[in-house]
């Protein structure tokens, strides 16, 4: 067998990525490091993957025949070996950097600031200039703050004492985002990619267009559900829309959707994605971590508005296919739900084990992940086994082609994690420099700004959230945002008055960084979706940013309301009352949206429907209306339910003299 050059580099990187798979399962199992070991140990393999897969500069087109791209030399093996070296400083003179207690050597400097740059070139291979570039902005900041005026100053730092803090200690690069990277997020991405590999991805797509396929608008259902199935495993929008709108945007299309709305369904689908526990994005874990809560309680948080903003968009669709006078695919061209179902099942055990271990046993989200790998693992070979005994080959031959499908998982799983590595790693310079001074001067900002109105802030913050998400992963739009505004959330309300859970206000910002994912201009899910549609990328991400209001609404209401996060909410029958309530109010809210219900909106029931949405989300709101004594909830609710009863027997009644059909 003849190896040629980019042969041997292939099996490098695959070493490499397994390798790391490995490590981490490891981690999950039996093998015990200090934290700072295994954060450091996580950066190195990130930064050593990048630097083997991603050139300087992109390379745009593909020459004919050729099947590698980018062939690493030995400067870039250099790189690696540097960057590696750079990452596992600390601990190499771990002992030392103590001992030193911040006074660093010249060596110590030149390796942080060796860390550092290396590190800001890899993340702008990995994720564009973005996030570099507001890294070098706060890092120049923290010299020049004493020279700036007034407001704008804070007390200057030395190099040593920046390069110390973020570089070479647990405040910086090596903080609670990498290090919840390296313990937790790993193993969920490694999940995702090897189900995707196992074929569980397009089976959840031809489950849901089995099941819903038929009905009005039924694609667009279809993409809805299996986008939220698949956003349980992967955790990234921009994937979601990759792994399911392939098949469920030219489904739409054929029905009748235009180009930009199948689209745009899409991009709002795989958008929440990331809100659908068990999983959820990458920063929930971070968000358990920095409100010292068990994962658990994030996800139980997270629960009502994740399924109420997925029921909502799944009224859209529905909406939007009553005014485009859309129906369903026919039945002879579906699957067969059972047989499809059959089919697949074992690709739910793997999922059922994780949310059992995690809701119910409530054991660790490293153990209830590293369990479901270690099923998934077993059913892959047994699928492959069936398959070569099938085909009529040997058992031997099934192993084989198990082995490398979970092999190719794991390097998928690793170059998958890359960019979240990095990310965390980048995006803790900014924390670090923030807990060098910069934080309080930032907190008296954002209040003269919010001029201690805590519903301007939160506009301040969703806007802020929205504009630097754009650019950057979600991960690393929550832990900026986090760290700047999210105690000034709490800070700010409790200064009138209002009690904001610390969590309230972290899920705030998590809310606004998934959404900037289809914010134009940039939007980088709508650009993905409008390649498989073949339309404009501009137009869909500002009707996918429209679907999306949706959505938007529902952190200012979980704010104001901490019940919809269950947060003091005892009782299984109340915690249903909250999330019923709050579904018709986001159905109201999408109604006014859509101006559709079940005809067309007449401008006089716009003003009822807002209303009805605020009382269903935050029924204490008609408190200043009422006399002190009554049960104002009871009467909260029930007024809204009142009205959105009043607004559909009118539409019925207006329907059946226009003589439309007076169902949903």
């Amino acid at each position: 067998m003849n190896f040629d050059r980019s042969s041997y580099h292939k099996i490098a990187i695959a070493t490499l990525a397994i390798s790391w798979a490995l490590f981490q399962l490891s981690l999950a199992s039996w093998l015990i490091l200090d934290s700072i070991k295994i954060r450091a140990l996580h950066l190195a393999f990130a930064l050593s993957l990048l630097f083997l897969t991603i050139p300087f500069k992109k390379i745009k087109s593909k020459p004919p025949g050729e099947t590698t791209l980018f062939q690493p030399t030995w400067r870039h093996w250099g790189l690696v070996v540097v960057a590696s070296l750079a990452a596992l400083y600390i601990v190499i003179d771990f002992n030392g950097l103590s001992t030193r207690m911040g006074q660093l050597f010249i060596r110590d400097i030149i390796v942080g600031m060796l860390l550092i740059g290396l590190l800001l070139e890899a993340t702008r291979r990995s994720l564009g200039p973005a996030l570099p570039v507001i890294v070098l902005l706060f890092s120049i900041y923290v010299f020049i703050a004493p020279y700036m005026p007034s407001i704008l100053a804070a007390k200057g730092v030395s190099i040593n004492k920046y390069i110390n803090q973020t570089a070479l200690s647990y405040e910086g690069i090596f903080g609670i985002p990498l290090g919840v990277s390296a313990t937790v997020v790993y193993l969920f991405v490694l999940l995702g990619a090897l189900l995707d590999k196992a074929g569980a991805g397009h089976y959840f797509t031809s489950l849901a267009v089995a099941l819903l396929g038929r009905y009005k608008g039924g694609p667009a259902k279809a993409s809805v559900v299996s986008s939220g199935l698949s956003g349980m495993i992967s955790g990234s929008s921009i994937a979601n829309v990759v792994t399911t709108g392939t098949f469920t945007i030219p489904l739409m299309k054929r029905v009748g959707y235009p180009g930009e709305k199948a689209a745009a369904i899409e991009v709002a689908a795989s958008t929440n994605g990331q809100l659908m526990p068990p999983i959820m994005g990458a920063a929930a874990f971070i968000i358990a971590e920095y409100v010292n809560v068990p994962y658990f309680d994030v996800v139980r948080a997270a629960a009502i508005p994740a399924f109420v903003s997925y029921v909502a968009l799944f009224f859209l669709t529905h909406l939007e296919a009553s005014k485009l006078g859309i129906k369903g695919l026919p039945v002879d061209a579906l699957p067969r739900f059972n047989e499809h179902f059959k089919k697949g099942v074992h690709y739910l055990i793997p999922i059922g084990s994780l949310i059992y271990e995690l809701i119910v046993l409530r054991r660790s989200t490293e153990s209830a992940a590293f369990h479901a790998i270690i099923i998934l693992i077993a059913i892959i070979i047994y699928q492959e086994i069936k398959k070569s005994l099938q085909q009529k080959k040997s058992v031997k031959a099934g192993l084989l082609n198990a082995l490398l499908l979970t092999g190719q998982g794991m390097v998928q799983g690793s170059k998958n994690m890359i960019g979240v590595a990095l990310a965390t790693a980048a995006a803790g310079i900014i924390v670090g420099v923030v807990g060098l001074g910069l934080g309080s001067m930032i907190t008296q900002i954002v209040e003269v700004l919010a001029m201690g109105n805590v519903f301007l802030l939160l506009l301040i913050t969703a806007i802020a959230s929205l504009v630097l998400g754009m650019g950057l992963p979600t991960t690393a739009t929550y832990i900026v945002m986090a760290s700047l505004t999210a105690p000034v959330i709490v800070q700010v309300g409790g200064s009138y008055g209002v009690v904001i859970p610390l969590i309230a206000a972290h899920l705030f910002c998590f809310y606004f960084g998934i959404l900037a994912d289809d914010t134009p201009p940039v939007g980088l899910a709508a650009y993905s979706a409008a390649a498989i549609a073949k339309s404009d990328p501009i137009k869909t991400g500002l009707i996918g940013f429209l679907y999306d209001m949706r959505t938007a609404i529902i952190p200012f209401f979980f704010i104001m309301n901490s019940e919809l996060l269950l947060i003091n909410v005892t009782g299984w029958w109340y915690g249903m009352v909250v999330f019923v309530m709050a579904l018709l109010g986001a159905l109201a809210f999408t109604s006014l949206l859509q101006g559709w219900l079940i005809v067309k909106n007449e401008w006089y029931e716009w003003p009822f429907l807002v209303m009805t949405t605020i009382l269903l989300f935050h029924p204490t709101s008609i408190v200043m209306f009422l006399p002190q004594g009554l049960p104002v909830k009871i009467i909260g609710y029930g007024t809204g339910l009142l009205i959105l009863a009043g607004i559909v027997f009118g539409q019925k009644m207006r329907g059946r003299r226009q003589g439309e059909p007076v169902h949903l």
